[in-house]
């Protein structure tokens, strides 16, 4: 089922009435990606774990404050794990910025896109890499898994085909990998 076609804000809002059935299929739907996401921001699995549990808790208590006139039920989802893990970061004394400006940011080419990962003390092999990938892979990339952003989402921001960010993806997590081995 394409992003189009899951609807969120009406399985929010069976959340918000008590539907367990809504809630285990919103779990399965975007646990995965939004642990990928809880990983990438705090680097450890068991703690994003407990990030990831956090976040669906609160969503689940918390699904009648959501108002689709506001903004769209993923992005009201995803604002609250980045909130958690934001959390857990400020708690360690350690904040890594993962806004659309951090992302453009490090999209971009430019020598501001190097300071800003080189001010950051943990990752710094993983940004290293990364400053090395082109825009293309790199961008796809970094909305993938500091946005959470689907492979069409992507695609549809960056007014891109499908396949293509598919492709980019593929090739630029190779090239990541590689580069973190060497």
């Amino acid at each position: 089922m394409a992003d189009s076609e899951f609807d969120y804000e009406g399985t929010l809002e069976a959340c918000a009435r008590g539907d367990k059935d809504a809630f285990q299929r919103l779990y399965q739907r975007e646990a995965g990606q939004m642990l990928g996401l809880a990983i990438t921001l705090l680097g450890r699995r068991d703690q994003a774990e407990d990030c990831l549990h956090d976040a669906l808790v609160k969503v689940w208590h918390n699904a009648d404050r959501f108002d689709r006139s506001l903004g769209q039920g993923r992005a009201w989802i995803y604002s609250i794990l980045r909130y958690r893990a934001l959390n857990q970061l400020r708690s360690r004394g350690r904040l890594v910025e993962t806004d659309d400006d951090f992302i453009e940011q490090m999209a971009d080419d430019s020598a501001q896109a190097e300071d800003i990962a080189s001010d950051q003390s943990e990752g710094r092999e993983l940004r290293r890499c990364l400053r090395h990938l082109e825009r293309p892979r790199r961008h796809p990339i970094l909305l993938a898994f500091y946005r959470g952003l689907t492979h069409e989402q992507i695609a549809s921001r960056l007014t891109t085909p499908l396949g293509t960010i598919k492709g980019r993806i593929r090739a630029g997590r190779r090239a990541l990998e590689e580069c973190l081995q060497a």
